[in-house]
């Protein structure tokens, strides 16, 4: 498995090697070039996985099979884009003072630990080492919530580091009730928390002490995929960070959180034999949907407005899960893809205009289209993507939803309706003024790098055309391995 060691390895040795690199374009450059190899990397993996369905690495350490792998091809991809994209972002703000050349380096070293946080959560086979890969995930991305160090800046992160730890710290406790119960039957060794003995020995678990698990799991866990009511963080680390950490935090560490939700419910579905845990899903999935969709319409910031939409997104997935069909299963997955990639090239769009207005505030943002044709176009596009107008993925996605939805459990689809309808009013009655009108006259051009941007709608454009066969045969993989337990355990809504 020398493939899976080198997506592993390479952001760890990136993030160690740009602590040292002091020459600003080197770093940026390095960046991208760390990058693009875990990527190219990881695609290689991913073919070999798919291949033989799953792979054991490292004495049973790790574990890839057709649903993290799938994560960790798009982890890597959005990272990449994302280093492509932040090197004129990052340079206009060392150029304007926000940033300084230690800071930079902050910046790019954490940027890459990041990234190898959330490669080891996805991989590896031990429920405890996921908990600690979060947390690792958790603290590179306080420490660039706060890169600017302005007050705010300080105080988001502390929010966002003090509601996550107490999150995490539930996680925890869920983690060892599984321990408690998993021990009795598979001993006191490692073995007891390696999530493929733990799916094999599911039916002999505790159904009580794994039910309760499950409650605090849901609620640690679903702090940090930011569920409401557990949800305040989230606006706050958008607002005050730069654009690039934003675009990770919504496309990729949310992913991270809800991945091992879905590997928690898979175990308590097969001890069970209900549908507990999905339904408790779906009750957290709604309310994140009302919550976020009322919340669009009270927001001035821009990146805040969009990290509440972030919220209403992860609200549908973490509904679509708890259904727990083949075909909800499958509208989940695909929507995480087209929801990475819309939200990250969103926040690339908002970044620009928020550096060529001056400002976040939406009212003091006017006549993007004309001032700056690419950032005003890219910004009303990514809104209609988001939004779910067709002929983009989202749309795609979100009718597979409301399909499995009628099929499981009709009355959901009246609120889900609703919810939509709620945020995209909310998104399109702040973006309509923000790209048409006259700018104002202390707009200033900024260099742009819009191919992310580009590249990432356009990705999101093909499953609303025709999802390609590869991909579809992959998620339908994934989906079967989810629903796998929810189906022996009578669950499946």
């Amino acid at each position: 498995m020398n493939l899976f060691v080198a997506t592993l390895l390479a952001p760890l040795l990136g993030g160690v090697l740009l602590a040292v690199i002091k020459d600003p374009q080197r770093a940026a450059v390095f960046n991208i070039a760390t990058g693009i190899v875990t990527f190219a990397v990881s695609l290689l993996l991913a073919l070999e996985v798919l291949d033989t369905r799953a792979v054991d690495a490292m004495n049973g350490w790790f574990h890839l099979d057709a649903y993290n792998v799938f994560l960790v091809v798009l982890t890597t991809f959005v990272s990449m884009t994302t280093s492509i994209f932040s090197m004129p972002y990052m340079r206009h703000e060392l150029e304007t003072g926000r940033v300084d050349l230690p800071r930079l380096r902050l910046y790019h070293s954490m940027f890459q630990l990041f990234q190898f946080g959330m490669l080891l959560g996805f991989t590896t086979n031990n429920i405890g080492v996921l908990w600690v890969s979060l947390e690792l995930a958790t603290l590179a991305t306080v420490l660039l919530v706060s890169l600017y160090r302005t007050p705010a800046s300080i105080a988001a992160a502390w929010k966002y580091f003090i509601l996550c730890g107490m999150g995490i710290a539930l996680a925890l406790f869920g983690t060892v009730l599984v321990f408690f119960t998993s021990s009795a039957i598979l001993g006191h060794g490692n073995i007891a928390l390696s999530w493929t003995a733990l799916y094999a020995h599911a039916s002999e678990l505790d159904p009580a002490v794994m039910s309760i698990a499950f409650c605090f799991l849901m609620v640690g866990y679903g702090t940090k995929v930011g569920l409401a009511p557990m949800h305040a963080w989230l606006p706050d680390a958008h607002g005050e960070g730069p654009t690039p950490v934003s675009a990770v935090l919504s496309g990729l560490l949310l992913n991270l959180a809800l991945y091992a939700l879905v590997r928690c419910k898979m175990l308590v579905d097969g001890s069970t034999g209900t549908d507990m845990a999905g339904a408790i899903m779906m009750g957290f999935g709604l309310l994140s949907l009302f919550v976020a969709a009322l919340s669009l319409h009270r927001q001035r910031d821009i990146k805040r407005m969009f990290s509440f939409s972030s919220i209403e997104h992860m609200g549908l997935m973490t509904f679509a899960f708890g259904i727990g069909t083949q075909l909800s299963t499958f509208a989940a997955l695909l929507h995480m893809t087209v929801h990475s990639l819309v939200k990250s090239g969103i926040f690339f769009t908002a970044g620009h205009a928020a550096q060529a207005m001056g400002t976040q505030k939406m009212a003091e943002i006017r006549g993007l289209i004309q001032h700056q044709p690419g950032i005003g176009w890219g910004l009303l596009i990514g809104v209609a993507a988001i939004a779910g107008f067709p002929p983009f993925g989202i749309f795609t996605s979100e009718f597979l939803l409301f399909t499995a939805a009628l099929e499981s459990c009709a009355w959901t689809t009246l609120p889900l309706l609703l919810g939509l309808l709620i945020a995209m009013a909310g998104l399109f009655r702040f973006v309509q003024p923000m790209v048409y009108g006259e700018p104002p006259a202390t707009a200033t051009s900024v260099h742009v790098n819009m191919v992310p941007v580009y590249i990432h709608f356009g990705l999101a454009l093909l499953p609303g055309i025709a999802i390609p066969l590869f991909l579809a045969d992959w998620y339908q993989q994934a989906a079967t391995l989810i629903t796998m337990s929810a189906i022996a355990g009578g669950g499946g809504g």
